[in-house]
């Protein structure tokens, strides 16, 4: 049960109860100290060293492991639309974004607190930096899943695709070319740089590919439909089981 630390008691009690959390204790004098509760866990929080910053977003952290993390990111999906009539996906708080087949999600509370929902058999420890079996685009395009799927650093795999086209597009096999278009295309409309999107969405629409290569291309590109449908309000998420 891990103790966070709490800048505001105000902001961290308005937003867990916004999700549907229950608060089990509420202090704050002579010190402060919450206790809130929600689908079987525990948050606990206390003082905040006077050096702490939210948002340097570095201020501590949990993992929640669950046995599927959809239907917990689709609750938090659900709450956030009724409390604040959107979700709230950039700055703090904020909710990271869900892919389908994805094993973890984070909640960052006001305070700049990690609490990461993952999945108890997500696959083995990553390769950061990219498969070491892997060469060229191909190790680009498993080094950009892994910031954008384990660490959910956007911003780095968008930055690491786009040196990857730079340095390999040329000589990259088609397929490799067209699944780095359409992360850039969906990292693109994640952190709301979608400017480029018309141009990049051309460039692969020109690359010749198989049938099996184009589904898991069209696929992909459903999950950047979602994400913008997600980032809108206007997609339906899975009930919890």
């Amino acid at each position: 049960m891990p103790v966070l630390p709490c800048v505001s008691a105000e902001a961290t009690l308005e937003f867990y109860r916004a999700l549907g959390f229950e608060v089990t204790h509420e202090q704050t004098r002579p010190y402060l100290y919450l206790a809130l509760r929600w689908s079987g866990f525990d948050l606990h929080y206390g003082r905040t060293p006077k050096e702490l910053d939210p948002a340097r977003e570095n201020s501590g952290g949990c993992l929640v492991m669950v046995d599927a993390v959809a239907p917990y990111h689709a609750a938090l999906t659900r709450a956030m639309r009724r409390a604040y009539g959107r979700v709230l996906a950039k700055g703090l708080p904020r909710l990271t974004r869900y892919r389908p087949g994805a094993s973890r999600f984070t909640l960052m509370d006001p305070s700049g607190n990690s609490i990461i929902f993952i999945q108890r058999d997500e696959p083995g420890k990553p390769e950061y930096g990219g498969s070491k079996g892997l060469d060229g685009l191909a190790r680009v395009l498993d080094d950009a899943r892994t910031l954008r799927d384990f660490k959910t650093d956007d911003p780095a795999a968008f930055r690491r695709i786009r040196s990857g086209l730079r340095r390999h597009g040329d000589t990259a096999p088609a397929a490799d070319r067209a699944l780095a278009l359409v992360m850039l295309i969906e990292l693109a409309v994640a952190l709301g740089e979608d400017d480029r999107v018309g141009e990049w969405r051309a460039d692969l629409d020109a690359i010749e590919l198989t049938g099996p290569e184009l589904r898991r291309v069209e696929g992909e590109l459903r999950n950047a439909s979602d994400l913008r449908q997600w980032l809108r309000g206007e997609a339906g998420e899975p009930d919890v089981d």
